[in-house]
């Protein structure tokens, strides 16, 4: 008997808590790291070893390259299906309004609000009846944590 895909259960979802969030950033605070580390050496060795603190316009440089890099590490993370490393083995995904994967630009928004508001866009999740931080509410956007797949 073949199964058409619209009969066959789907994965439900719901708002992620508070604790599932901090559990996510925790993990994803690694790679991040990684990345900052890697893109500080640069600039070290693009300075002839000296950091950047009298280089304005290479400070300036560098602080981009840094915000475009952990940026292009959550967008990409998040559209390739909704999930950063950090993310995963908390059965955690942002998705659309409608459930959907999420654009790039309202991304790109969600990372940018969440830039702006790292501390009291997160606590807003306590306080929200969907468990939203202000950073989803801004794009539309939600963290959910998938149920698990039943066993066969």
């Amino acid at each position: 008997m073949n199964q058409n895909s619209d009969s066959l259960p789907r994965p439900s979802a719901h708002p992620a808590a508070f604790g599932w969030r901090l559990l996510a950033l925790t993990y994803d605070f690694l790679p991040v790291v990684a990345l900052l580390m890697i893109t500080s050496a640069i600039f070290l060795w693009l300075n002839g070893g000296r950091t950047v603190e009298r280089n304005p316009a290479l400070g300036g440089l560098e602080f981009l390259a840094m915000w475009l890099l952990v940026g292009n590490y959550f967008v990409i993370s998040w559209r390739r299906g909704g999930q950063t490393v950090g993310m995963r083995p908390w059965r955690l995904k942002v998705v659309s309004a409608d459930g959907r994967l999420a654009s790039l630009r309202t991304l790109w928004l969600r990372y940018a609000v969440a830039w702006m508001t790292p501390v009291f866009g997160l606590l807003w999740a306590l306080v929200d009846a969907e468990h939203r931080a202000l950073y989803d509410i801004a794009s539309g956007t939600l963290l959910v944590r998938v149920q698990a797949a039943p066993a066969d």
